[in-house]
C-alpha cells in the first residue's frame, strides 16, 4: 500500500507539502470547509476531501484517517481548543505505531512573544503575549506529547501572496517602526523542511518523538524594506511611507507589530539537511517577480 497523507487544513501551506507528496507517490486527503470549492481550486480528482470545520467532528472519522500513514494539523486552535484533538483525539492516539510514522503540526513563531529584538531558538522560553499564541502554546504542547514534529512558522508569503500582490494593488504602505523587524518564510521552503523531517522518519513500531523546528529564512527585515524591494522589482515608486503611531490598522493587524525577535533556524539546517532555496525576502520575492 501507498503512503498516505492525511491534512487536517488543507490549505496555503499544507496543499504545497501534498502537492509534492502526490509526486512521489503518496495518496492525498484533507479536510476544507468548503468540498466543493477546494475540489475545484485543487484540480486534483484523486485527493480525497472532507468537510471539517472544527464545531463538529468528521462525518466518519475512522473511514477519514483509515490507513494514514502521515498526518498533517495546521488549523489553528479556537477558545475552545485544539478543533482536531477536541474532536478526535482518542482516535488519533488509537491509530497503531506501525501505520502511523509521522505527525507534524504547524505552529508559529508567535509563541516566543517579546524578546525584545534578541535571536531566539527551540530552547528559548515560550512566552506568547496574545490568546490567539497562549492557545498555540497549549496546543504545541499536546502534540509533542504525542510525538508530533512541531514547526513554528515565520511570515508565510509565496505566490499569490507576497508583497508584489500589496503593491500592485496599490493597497500598501510603508509602516516605519524604527528596529522593528518581521520573520518570513516561502510557502515552498515550508513543504520542503516538511519533506525532510518526513523523510528521516524513524522506523515503523519506534515511538513517535516530539521535536520543534523554526521555519525562518533568518534573514529578518522590516516590512518598509520588503514593500520598496517588490517595488524596485515591478519597476513604480514604492508605497508612501507612514510612522507606526499615524498608520491606520485593525487591531489584529497591530498587535502584529507588539512583539519583537528574531527567529534563528539552525536546526532545520543541522538535523534535517535544509539548505533554503530563498534564503531572504529578496531572493523570494525576486523568483516570484519572474513567475509574473
Amino acid at each position: 500500500m501507498p503512503p498516505r497523507l492525511f491534512c487536517f487544513g488543507l490549505g496555503y501551506s499544507a496543499e504545497r507539502l501534498a502537492r509534492r507528496l502526490a509526486a512521489q507517490g503518496f495518496e492525498i486527503a484533507g479536510t476544507t470547509r468548503d468540498v466543493d470549492a477546494k475540489a475545484a481550486a485543487l484540480a486534483q480528482p484523486s485527493w480525497t476531501l472532507h468537510q471539517f470545520d472544527g464545531t463538529a467532528p468528521l462525518a466518519d472519522p475512522e473511514r477519514a484517517l483509515a490507513g494514514t500513514t502521515h498526518l498533517l494539523h495546521s488549523i489553528m486552535p479556537s477558545v475552545d481548543g485544539d478543533p482536531v484533538l477536541r474532536w478526535h483525539a482518542a482516535l488519533i492516539d488509537a491509530l497503531p505505531r506501525s501505520q502511523l510514522r509521522w505527525i507534524g503540526y504547524l505552529s508559529t513563531t508567535g509563541v516566543y512573544g517579546d524578546h525584545g529584538g534578541a535571536w531566539v531558538d527551540e530552547h528559548s522560553p515560550r512566552r506568547p503575549t496574545k490568546p490567539r499564541t497562549q492557545r498555540r502554546l497549549v496546543a504545541e504542547d499536546a502534540w509533542l506529547e504525542r510525538g508530533a514534529r512541531v514547526f513554528r512558522l515565520a511570515g508565510i508569503y509565496g505566490p499569490g501572496r507576497s508583497a508584489l500582490e500589496r503593491v500592485v494593488a496599490g493597497t500598501a504602505t510603508r509602516v516605519i517602526k524604527p528596529g522593528k523587524l518581521f520573520n518570513r518564510i516561502h510557502v515552498d521552503d515550508i513543504a520542503a523542511v516538511l519533506a525532510a523531517s518526513i523523510e528521516r522518519t524513524t522506523e515503523p513500531q519506534r515511538p513517535l518523538e516530539g521535536r520543534a523546528y523554526n521555519v525562518s529564512d533568518g534573514h529578518p527585515a522590516s516590512s518598509a524594506d520588503v514593500l520598496a524591494y517588490a517595488a524596485e522589482l515591478l519597476g513604480v515608486e514604492p508605497p508612501p511611507a507612514v510612522a507606526f503611531e499615524a498608520a491606520e490598522m485593525s487591531a489584529i493587524a497591530r498587535s502584529f507589530w507588539q512583539d519583537d525577535v528574531r527567529v534563528a533556524n539552525e536546526r532545520i539546517r543541522t538535523e534535517l539537511g535544509v539548505e533554503l532555496r530563498y534564503p531572504d525576502h529578496r531572493a523570494g520575492l525576486e523568483a516570484l517577480a519572474r513567475e509574473r
